[in-house]
C-alpha cells in the first residue's frame, strides 16, 4: 500500500494552470475564483471583454493569477488560441473547466432549426472544441490532466417548459464526458462533468425574486429539493477543487450532481 498523502495536499492545485470558459457566467466565475483562490494560475475565456476584466480584478485582489481572451469557442481556431493563451502566459496547462453555454426555452412546434442549433453549438460543440484543442496540450504534454464539463441535471431529466434543445445538448455533455475518459483514461488524463440545478446567475435571477411567477416557479423547485433551497454559484466551488486535484485521481467518466438532492428524488 502507498503512503497516504496528507489530505491538505490531495486537493492542492497551487501552481496548476487552468482554463475556463464561460469565466464570466455565475459558474465559471465561481470555479475561476475558487481555483484562483487555492493557487491556480487561471487562464479565462469568455465573450464580454469588460466582464473579464472586472473578474480579473477580483482575482488579484485575492492575491491570484490570471489572463483573460474575449473569445468563445466558437470554432477550433478559437479553442486553440484559448490553449495558446495558457502555454503563452503560464508555460502549459492542467486543467480545463467548460461552462461556456446557453439555454433558449420554446416549445418544440414552434422552435425554429436555428435556435435548436444554436443551443447545440453553444452547449455541445463549443465544449467538444475546447476539450479537442485542450486535449492535444495534454497529450503533446505527455502527463495528464484534468477536464471538468458543466452538464446540468437537465442531461439526466426532462422538463415540460419547452427544453428538447437543453435537455439534449447536456445529455451530450453526459455522453462526452464518458466516451473521453475512455478515450483518454490510459493517457491519465481525468474527464469528468458537474450537474448543477437552478443556480443563481444573471439568467435565473427571476427565479429568486419575490414576485409571484418567480415564487410559484421558485417553490415548484423547492418541493423537489431536499436540502430545501436553490443553489448559490460558491456551491460549486468544492466540486471544481475535487475534480481539478489529485484527490480524483481515481475518477473518472462521472457526471457529479450538486442539486441539493434533486435527483436523489
Amino acid at each position: 500500500m502507498n503512503a497516504i498523502a496528507p489530505p491538505s495536499k490531495l486537493f492542492d492545485v497551487a501552481g496548476k494552470t487552468a482554463l475556463i470558459t464561460g469565466a464570466s457566467g455565475a459558474l465559471g466565475r465561481a470555479a475561476a475564483l475558487g481555483l484562483a483562490g487555492a493557487g491556480a494560475k487561471v487562464v479565462l475565456a469568455a465573450g464580454n471583454a469588460k466582464e473579464l476584466a472586472a473578474l480579473e480584478s477580483e482575482i488579484a485582489a485575492i492575491g491570484g493569477k490570471s489572463v483573460s481572451i474575449a473569445k468563445r469557442p466558437e470554432s477550433l481556431a478559437d479553442a486553440e488560441v484559448m490553449v495558446a493563451k495558457a502555454v503563452e502566459a503560464f508555460g502549459g496547462l492542467d486543467i480545463l473547466v467548460a461552462s461556456s453555454g446557453t439555454n433558449d426555452p420554446s416549445p418544440i412546434v414552434d422552435m425554429s432549426v436555428e435556435r435548436w442549433e444554436a443551443v447545440m453549438d453553444a452547449n455541445v460543440k463549443g465544449s467538444w472544441l475546447v476539450c479537442k484543442a485542450a486535449g492535444a496540450q495534454f497529450l503533446k504534454q505527455g502527463k495528464g490532466g484534468k477536464v471538468v464539463l458543466i452538464s446540468s441535471t437537465r442531461g439526466k431529466l426532462g422538463h415540460p417548459a419547452g427544453y428538447t434543445a437543453y435537455c439534449a445538448s447536456k445529455a451530450a455533455i453526459d455522453g462526452t464526458v464518458r466516451a473521453l475518459a475512455c478515450e483518454w483514461g490510459k493517457h491519465k488524463i481525468n474527464v469528468n462533468g458537474i450537474g448543477p440545478t437552478v443556480f443563481r446567475s444573471k439568467l435565473t435571477a427571476w427565479m429568486f425574486a419575490d414576485d409571484p411567477k418567480g415564487t410559484a416557479v421558485r417553490e415548484g423547485m423547492l418541493s423537489r429539493i431536499p436540502l430545501g433551497r436553490l443553489g448559490e454559484p460558491e456551491d460549486l466551488i468544492g466540486t471544481v477543487l475535487f475534480l481539478s486535484s489529485a484527490a480524483s485521481d481515481f475518477c473518472t467518466g462521472q457526471v457529479m450532481y450538486i442539486d441539493g438532492g434533486y435527483t436523489a428524488g
